[in-house]
């Protein structure tokens, strides 16, 4: 199975992985990507490139038939239930960014943006990040005195920049009380503020709505609700700009993983469900797709990381710093194979006053 992915156990190339223990077949294939997952972060696994040996699978037959059947379980899930309902919607604030904000200073740029970097112009993480926040004001068509909403805001990265750079004024929304704590103390002084909030319960109006990254935790069954939440409170000719990662088919599920370890709840979507749930409500104006970017950038996190990890491992186990290094690599490695997208789409409330143009 795995010669078709160009892949040796115990070969000699950095992709091939190499197995310390004889209980690792049986373990993955009873139970695919999850056990796959644990059985590297409980050490029964080494790989020089884990990135590329989640491509190699990717880009093969081997990845369709993978994909399928590590997605069985939540699929199901997702069909049964609505993951994502507003009782739930603060789980993955508690479990994945309410981590002590120590590992995200140490692996983030000096903004704090946990979301792809823009790498058109630029040659390292900080200029990356600052490249994608100004484009995204560009787009916005941003001007002093605008008053816009940030729905799924992180600590405050976009809100302080949009504030000290175009003279907005920002509301920004998360459901992470590490989040609103560091983002209220590194936007001090600016026009910005931070809530701990679910979007279904915000009803105000606003010049402009951006969203980096967070709709990747709405889910298919509260996609509509979410475009006619913005819809409500964007006013008439503004923009909105969503910023998601996507995959390319409309099945839901995810890998269970990924779901269990690093994203609860979390569900990728397709540019079908995007669209679907903004039909006869708004108007798609422009969609840019920079996944390969993404590679880039989670590589540049594990860089930061791996480099800080003697500061921090008094606080985290070895399995963290593996649980972290395979979920970095893993996600890598899918946006390289072209597994999953990451789309900035520019949506429009109303006939708009002007004709949108892509800023360069």
């Amino acid at each position: 199975m795995l010669a078709e992915a160009g892949v040796t156990l115990d070969g000699p190339n950095p992709w091939d992985p190499q197995i310390r223990n004889a209980s690792f077949y049986r373990r993955v294939l009873l139970n695919g990507s999850l056990s796959l997952g644990e059985s590297y972060m409980d050490g029964w696994w080494e790989c020089r490139q884990i990135d590329e040996f989640i491509h190699h699978i990717l880009r093969s037959p081997l990845g369709e038939n993978h994909r399928f059947l590590s997605h069985f379980v939540t699929w199901v899930q997702s069909r049964l239930f609505n993951l994502q309902s507003s009782a739930r919607a603060f789980q993955v604030g508690e479990e994945h960014y309410d981590i002590d904000n120590d590992l995200y200073t140490a692996m983030l740029d000096r903004n704090m943006v946990y979301t792809c970097g823009y790498w058109a112009r630029a040659d390292n993480l900080d200029d990356a990040q600052i490249e994608k926040l100004d484009l995204v004001c560009r787009k916005l068509d941003l001007k002093k005195g605008m008053k816009v909403l940030d729905i799924g805001c992180g600590w405050g990265s976009f809100a302080k920049y949009a504030a000290a750079n175009y003279g907005v004024e920002v509301v920004g929304i998360t459901v992470s009380r590490n989040q609103v704590e560091l983002g209220q103390e590194r936007c001090k002084g600016l026009p910005v503020e931070l809530r701990l909030q679910d979007y279904r319960d915000i009803d105000e109006k606003f010049d402009a709505i951006v969203s980096l990254g967070m709709f990747e935790h709405v889910g298919h069954k509260n996609y509509r609700t979410y475009m006619e939440t913005a819809k409500r409170c964007l006013k008439e000719q503004s923009r909105f700009l969503l910023h998601t990662i996507g995959k390319n088919h409309s099945r839901p599920g995810v890998d269970p993983w990924i779901a269990k370890y690093i994203f609860p709840n979390g569900e990728i979507p397709s540019l079908r469900q995007i669209s679907g749930s903004l039909e006869n409500l708004m108007i798609i104006e422009d969609v840019h797709n920079f996944g390969p970017d993404y590679d880039r950038t989670l590589l540049a996190w594990f860089h930061n990381f791996d480099a800080a990890w003697p500061g921090l491992k008094d606080k985290y186990s070895k399995r963290f710093y593996r649980m972290w290094k395979y979920y970095l690599h893993v996600c890598a490695g899918a946006f390289r194979a072209r597994d999953l997208q990451l789309w900035q789409i520019v949506i429009s409330n109303g006939a708009s006053c002007t004709v949108y143009r892509r800023p360069e």
